[in-house]
């Protein structure tokens, strides 16, 4: 297998995680039996979402690196920053697109009659946060160089480490993996796109004014109509008791996620696989360009011609009768907006406030705002006819920009990450803070609404 400190794509991204490496060597040891992914709070590293260095001008790089590692001044090339961020981008527009559609298909699956739990969303964000824990905790898929002389089944990921505690050696593997554009694919488009944080907030607010949609799964008084948005009438004590419950079924059903997913890597640990830089690097890589760009482009075409328009490939008949585009087509064709937005707002922010990940809280909430503001629009009148949504397209659109969108533009599974990894009193300040804020924004924007004028069914399947 090729050394990556030789490559061409990864050289930089090398450099950097054997500084890293180096630097947490001279530190003193922690004992191996340190709490399972735990960072220490002023460790910009512990956010899920990877970094791609920006040390300034190319002279800077080339010095520094120069001094640190004994190389040329100019062997760190643009070009190979430029392909390693090409690469990173087609990750995430692939992978936010598939994230989206898991969590869609979860919740078409788990939505049925006498359904135990009523908000669907909760299995896309523990299967989401299960997934990032393997990949947190995992020190196989993605390792700097092949093992040589070390007993199988060990725990130690570099061979040249020669005296790193298992800690450091784990903290040193995963800043490194955190520069290898799948790895970055993975966690930030997949997971972060399979999960959604809007969503979430968006079930503790329909918890609240006793809307939550449901399976039909309770008794209804004699002759009423029968659907998934019939409710019972509650006093407020028990709308607090259903917002309780959505806000501690998820927090807690994901942190357990987070640590089960950790744990089914360590368990696997001797029989998973290393991926090989030679084909990430030469085939995969280049490989994804193509696909990652082609599936958004397919998206867009088919969002514009779906599939089951008049004349189309599985027509229905009318236009009234056409659904693809509304139920997956839009959210898929905004869907890597939302992704690329997060990765790089959070790749601004979170390192101004240690103990506080700002570029998570930001994309959070305003993920969140922009749902509450398209769920409002898409259940009020628009236009002359005086439509739910303005009509049909209109209507799909607006559920595109709340599943795709905001799905992808909002995340659990890192928010999760960045709990675990920040001191106790941090960790409950950023939580309650982003919990608050985010309904209270969903109350001042579907609220204000809902307990006006009302809400109407919209005209397109939601």
């Amino acid at each position: 297998m090729e050394n990556p400190s030789e490559s061409g794509s990864y050289r930089h991204q090398w450099l950097e995680a054997e500084r890293s490496r180096s630097k947490s060597a001279s530190e003193s040891k922690r004992p191996p039996s340190a709490g399972l992914l735990i960072r220490r709070p002023t460790d910009p590293s512990l956010t899920a979402l990877p970094t791609i260095p920006d040390h300034g001008s190319k002279e800077d790089v080339g010095a520094e690196r120069a001094e640190a590692h004994k190389l040329p001044e100019k062997s760190p090339s643009t070009a190979s920053r430029f392909a390693t961020e090409l690469y990173t981008i087609s990750y995430l527009i692939l992978f936010s697109i598939l994230g989206t559609l898991a969590r869609l298909g979860v919740q078409w699956l788990t939505f049925y009659p006498g359904a135990p739990v009523v908000f669907p969303v909760l299995w896309a964000n523990f299967g989401g946060t299960l997934f990032m824990g393997f990949l947190s905790e995992d020190r196989r898929l993605f390792r700097a160089k092949p093992k040589t002389g070390v007993k199988k089944g060990k725990l130690e990921v570099y061979d040249e480490e020669r005296g790193m505690d298992s800690q450091a050696a784990k903290e040193a593997h995963a800043k490194f993996k955190k520069t290898i554009p799948l790895f970055i694919g993975l966690a930030t488009g997949f997971c972060g796109s399979f999960t959604s944080f809007s969503s979430f907030m968006r079930d503790v607010f329909f918890a609240l004014e006793n809307g939550l949609p449901s399976p039909v799964n309770h008794p209804y008084p004699t002759g009423a109509t029968v659907s998934i948005t019939s409710t019972v009438p509650r006093n407020g004590g028990y709308s607090f008791m259903a917002v309780c419950a959505v806000i501690i079924l998820t927090v807690a059903t994901c942190y357990s996620a987070l640590k089960v997913g950790a744990h089914i890597a360590i368990f696997l640990h001797p029989v998973i696989p290393t991926l090989p830089y030679g084909f990430l690097r030469k085939f995969l890589d280049r490989l994804v360009v193509v696909v990652g760009f082609g599936t958004w482009i397919g998206a867009i075409v088919m969002a514009i011609w779906p599939p089951d328009r008049p004349g189309g490939p599985v027509s229905k008949g009318s236009w009234v009768n056409e659904t693809w585009r509304g139920q997956a087509i839009f959210a898929c064709a905004f869907a890597p907006v939302g992704c690329l937005l997060r990765f790089y707002i959070s790749l601004k922010l979170n390192g101004l406030i240690p103990s506080f990940p700002l570029g998570t809280f930001t994309v959070n909430i305003f993920g969140t705002a922009v749902l509450g503001m398209a769920y409002d629009l898409q259940h009020i009148g628009l236009g002359g006819s005086g439509l739910a949504g303005g009509g049909l397209v209109p209507c799909q659109v607006l559920q595109g920009i709340m599943d795709g969108f905001c799905g992808c533009l909002t995340t659990v599974s890192t928010w999760i990450v960045e709990l675990n990894g920040l001191r106790r009193g941090h960790s409950y300040r950023y939580g309650g803070a982003s919990v608050l804020v985010g309904l209270g924004v969903l109350v001042a924007v579907m609220g204000s609404v809902r307990w006006s004028i009302g809400f109407v069914e919209p005209v397109c399947v939601v």
